[in-house]
């Protein structure tokens, strides 16, 4: 008797071939059903509750697909290919989903007759190449239009990724601030050079776009109520110091033997700071950030002397503000000169809602911006957020690479019909097999359709045969 060789540790799931297949792609097309509502304008939100029990409202499918905590592994392909549009492209998530899926279900049958998976392979590689031939020769390049016409061009591309979201009905005015944000970029265009704050209450209508830096007023200590809340053409000093009198972290021991020399050890730590302090003042700032803590002592210094200070201040709002205004983050007081400290012409502390916001304007080389979010309920406004991330991801894709498609299913159609004019001119499987991937392009407009609450069958037939009318445009 042969004995019996083990070579997975026990219990390891080794189901393979034909079934293993199908089980594959049955869990994709579950995926997809979670989010094939939520596509187009007419798409529904999901409320998704996570173990902790904070709920998420969202129409975004990457959003939607993160937070289903999917552990199929074959599953999570699409969860992958989500997430990877929705961070090089930014919008288009659900349709990237609802395609995969579509394709997977329209190629099952010939995995259950046993076509080799080889074969299916290649006719999708072929189809591939015909659609990006067919999209390259469709695409309308926009290089060489007139500044006002690109910026209409991008204002209707902003709209159009928010006409499926939340905020669809203030596309308009949300369009315009969007492309504002991106084109005071420089030509990289930084997406963390873009702040979103939001601030609870008011109406959509009363959110603004900063061109600069805003961020929320940092905790403070008493004396802040004396400094100037506003100041034309500032100059800021950004530190990475604590101005503050600290608890010793060590456990040091001093042993002294009167009370004058315990005095000199307290006078010694109270000169130290005061020295920075008188340091940061002759320097010139009117303006003092800091990251970490500026303590009680350090404000009232200041204020004494006519400067604004903020301390732990986010680091990512102290790099825009570096960005935005020049000058450097200091770790020392010892050398702050004149090219260190950052300009801006107007700076304020500003009610917004509820909360008080530093607001720096008017900055030399502001090359980025802030959008100051109003609205309802937080949910509301974490959706908001995603989707002008969405729009804002889309504006500078749209610069990035100089040409576009027709949208709302038509290049999907156009695609389908040459796949399917292509399948007919060629023998074997193939054959078959191409057809099948033209019908599964057919699911953008049919879902779009079905979301509506159309016919989708009655329409797609009026599309098909619009398309295979030549003078189409």
């Amino acid at each position: 008797m042969q004995p019996q060789i083990v070579l997975l540790k026990e219990g390891t799931d080794t189901s393979q071939g034909k079934p293993q297949l199908i089980s594959n792609i049955n869990a994709c097309q579950s995926i997809v059903d979670a989010v094939r509502t939520t596509l187009g304008p007419r798409g529904m939100d999901k409320l998704i509750v996570d173990a902790q029990g904070k709920a998420t409202i969202s129409n975004d499918g990457a959003t939607i697909m993160k937070l289903l905590e999917i552990i199929h592994p074959a599953a999570k392909t699409l969860v992958d290919i989500a997430k990877s549009q929705d961070a090089e492209v930014g919008d288009g998530t659900t349709s990237v989903v609802l395609l995969a899926g579509e394709f997977l279900k329209q190629v099952k049958p010939f995995i259950e007759e046993g076509v080799h998976p080889r074969i299916v392979i290649k006719a999708i590689r072929k189809a591939l190449q015909l659609c990006m031939e067919k999209i390259n020769e469709m695409a309308v390049c926009i290089e060489n239009q007139s500044k006002d016409q690109q910026r209409s061009l991008l204002e209707k591309c902003a709209a159009t990724a928010m006409s499926s979201k939340l905020i669809h009905q203030q596309k308009d005015f949300f369009s315009k601030i969007v492309v504002d944000a991106v084109l005071s970029l420089d030509e990289l265009l930084p997406l963390n050079m873009i702040g979103i704050k939001k601030v609870a209450g008011g109406s959509l209508e009363e959110s603004q776009l900063i061109s600069g830096v805003a961020f929320k007023k940092t905790f403070s200590y008493a004396g802040f109520e004396m400094a100037p809340k506003s100041y034309e053409n500032c100059k800021i000093a950004l530190l990475n110091i604590e101005l503050e009198l600290k608890a010793e972290r060590d456990n040091a021991e001093i042993r002294v033997d009167n009370v004058k020399e315990y005095q000199k050890v307290v006078d010694a730590e109270w000169q130290i700071l005061y020295n920075k302090l008188a340091k940061i003042h002759e320097s010139g700032a009117n303006v003092v950030l800091s990251k970490l803590p500026i303590g009680d002592v350090a404000t009232q210094y200041f204020a004494d002397r006519d400067i604004f200070c903020a301390g732990r201040v986010p680091e990512e709002d102290l790099k825009r503000t570096m960005k935005a205004c020049g000058g450097a983050v200091m770790t020392t007081a010892n050398d702050i000169q004149a090219n260190v400290l950052g300009l801006c012409e107007r700076f304020e502390e500003r009610q917004v809602g509820g909360d008080r916001f530093n607001l720096f304007q008017g900055c030399p080389n502001a090359k980025t911006s802030t959008l100051i979010l109003r609205g309802g309920a937080e949910q509301f406004l974490e959706e908001t957020e995603r989707s002008l991330h969405d729009a804002i991801m889309i504006v500078r894709r749209t610069i990035q690479h100089d040409s576009v498609v027709a949208g709302g299913g038509a290049i999907e159609m156009e695609l389908s019909k040459v796949l399917r004019d292509y399948s007919r001119t060629i023998a074997g499987k193939e054959q078959l097999l191409i057809a099948a991937i033209a019908k599964g392009l057919e699911i953008i407009p049919r879902q779009l359709c079905d979301n509506a609450g159309f016919d989708a069958t009655n329409i797609l037939n009026k599309l098909r045969q619009k398309h295979a009318q030549e003078n189409h445009s």
